[in-house]
């Protein structure tokens, strides 16, 4: 038995070494985000865990035995480096409301439409208990909705308060999944119920998949999504004139080229006089430059063996045509509001891509650009709801209030992008 606790407990401090400074290089990529993933996110019940198996194996035999002396030993390790994990997760109160205080102005809190209160900024311990219950009682979700033919690639799920709000602002939720897999229900489900439960209505859509789909096919499914809910999301309450998109990964490199590429007649065959404009923006530690001409061998290793071979067109020419399918390459002085989210211990897609990325858009851009670099996480952090996702949740939310809140003050109108 002492010989499984310490196995036990090796396991786990590799974990939290993992979570605290994830494995580098492309063949431990994956592996290291997703372990890494997992015990940042959920290190409170890892911690709890740790803690019981402890007990357990003392109360059962004793703390005599080099075996489990060496195993205490690591559980205490683990024990602190967990913690560590927590207070990071914590940390992000003070991230998000400091890169909503940079990009917005100090006083932005001045400029939401609820005044702030002690529960938007605490952390929700109890909803925290069992983070995969997500279902909130007052919101209703209408699913498989037909946004164009298709089939399930072109369907979406609609969120909205039970009540059925009036003229309520829209917000776009894109999965991830590299542009290979996914789907709506699976992502972004934190951030969509609290907004519908807030008053918002939300839409989560699928869109065709690589390597059947090519570039930009993914992206103009996504603009007759858009068109759709201009069409019919009064419907449900939403007020077709303010719409905002968010998503993660694959799904932020989506809902930024969406915000940058409004009414782009090029992207929108056979309805190029369809409104696809996007009044804000918040992508989740997003893909933003698919050229590789940064050096980096984690950009290069992307484009060699993701984009290129499965996502652009096989006739696409570099590097006019990957420019073109970057976000860090479409930004421009009419870009929407930004706020841009990743995590400093991303595996998956490093945290320079965002980093150039709020560069690029800061330079160039008329309307404010946020950017929240969260401290120890990990790739698709968001996914469920965790003491860091949750006050990233509040935060967007804030964000996505003030866009609103300042487009009505300026008018209707305002929220259309200029001709």
């Amino acid at each position: 038995m002492s010989d499984r606790f310490l196995s036990r407990q090796l396991v786990n401090l590799g974990l939290v070494a993992n979570a605290t400074r994830p494995l580098p290089g492309a063949p431990t990529s994956f592996p290291a985000f997703f372990a890494g993933w997992l015990s940042s996110e959920l290190a409170p019940h890892a911690l709890a865990l740790t803690g019981a198996d402890v007990a357990a194996h003392v109360a059962r035999h004793g703390v005599s035995g080099r075996r489990t002396q060496l195993g205490l030993a690591a559980a205490g390790v683990s024990a602190a480096g967990y913690a560590s994990l927590i207070a990071a997760g914590l940390r992000a109160r003070h991230e998000v409301e400091a890169a909503l205080s940079e990009g917005l102005g100090p006083d932005y809190a001045d400029g939401l439409s609820r005044a702030m209160v002690q529960a938007d900024l605490a952390t929700p311990w109890r909803q925290l208990v069992n983070p995969f219950a997500m279902k909130h009682p007052a919101v209703k979700v209408h699913r498989r909705l037909p946004y164009a033919p298709g089939g399930m690639r072109f369907e979406a799920d609609v969120y909205h308060r039970r009540d059925v709000p009036a003229g309520a602002p829209v917000l776009l939720q894109v999965h991830g999944g590299g542009w290979v897999i996914g789907r709506k229900e699976q992502q972004g489900v934190p951030l969509m119920t609290r907004m519908a439960s807030l008053g918002w209505v939300c839409v989560a859509v699928n869109y065709p998949l690589s390597p059947k789909a090519r570039w930009p096919g993914h992206l103009v499914a996504l603009k007759r999504a858009i068109g759709w809910i201009r069409a019919n999301i009064a419907e449900y309450g939403g007020d077709p004139s303010f719409l905002a998109v968010t998503g993660g990964s694959a799904g932020g490199h989506l809902s930024a080229m969406l915000a940058l590429t409004g009414n782009d007649p090029a992207l929108q065959p056979g309805f190029e006089s369809v409104d696809t404009s996007v009044q804000a923006c918040a992508p989740h530690y997003g893909v933003y430059d698919f050229t590789a001409e940064d050096g980096t061998r984690a950009s290069r290793l992307r484009v060699d063996n993701l984009v290129r071979p499965l996502v652009m067109a096989r006739d696409a020419k570099y590097p006019d045509d990957y420019r073109a399918a970057s976000p860090l390459y479409q930004v421009s002085p009419q870009a929407p509001p930004f706020f841009v989210i990743h995590g400093s211990n991303d595996s998956l897609v490093p945290v320079s891509d965002a980093r150039a990325f709020v560069s690029a858009l800061r330079e160039v851009s008329k309307n404010p650009v946020a950017y929240a670099e969260m401290r120890g996480a990990q790739h698709a952090f968001d996914i469920f709801p965790s003491i860091r996702s949750a006050h990233v949740v509040r935060g967007v939310e804030r964000f996505l209030d003030w866009t609103y809140t300042a487009s009505r003050a300026e008018g209707p109108e305002s929220a259309l992008p200029p001709e």
